[in-house]
């Protein structure tokens, strides 16, 4: 194991803009991000929009507003936000926004094409999650 793995960043310092919706993370080995609620609530990493497998997620829109309501500390590993929309299910690993927060244009951009591929536009009105179940919910 290297040096890296064992010891992974942690945040030195995270504060939620609620103006501006953008998470802001200082972490220890000097990455600095800020991370838009949108980007976060819509590769939230429940099993509500990952789905249960690849091919199962869920395409998130009508996110660019949401916000965060509350940030709660998930041992010393993670927050579970509050998004203003009512979703809560969430885990972020201090990896997970990392990765977030490091991979955010190339995330982006699959977002973009995924909606384009879906015919949507980030500001679609959710689906009715019946009409987007599993397929075995009749």
């Amino acid at each position: 194991m290297t040096a890296e793995h064992s010891n992974p960043p942690t945040p030195q310092d995270l504060t939620v803009h609620a103006k501006s919706r953008v998470l802001e993370i200082v972490f220890s080995d000097g990455a600095h991000f800020h991370i838009p609620f949108e980007l976060m609530r819509v590769y939230s990493p429940s099993a509500e929009v990952q789905g249960h497998g690849p091919g199962q997620e869920t395409l998130q829109t009508g996110k660019r507003e949401v916000g965060i309501n509350a940030l709660e500390p998930v041992g010393n590993y993670a927050v579970q936000p509050t998004f203003s929309d009512g979703h809560d299910s969430g885990i972020f690993s201090w990896e997970y926004l990392y990765y977030l927060g490091a991979e955010q244009a190339r995330l982006w951009s699959e977002y973009e094409s995924r909606l384009k591929q879906a015919g949507m536009d980030r500001d679609a009105p959710m689906a009715e999650k019946a009409a987007q179940g599993c397929g075995h919910h009749h």
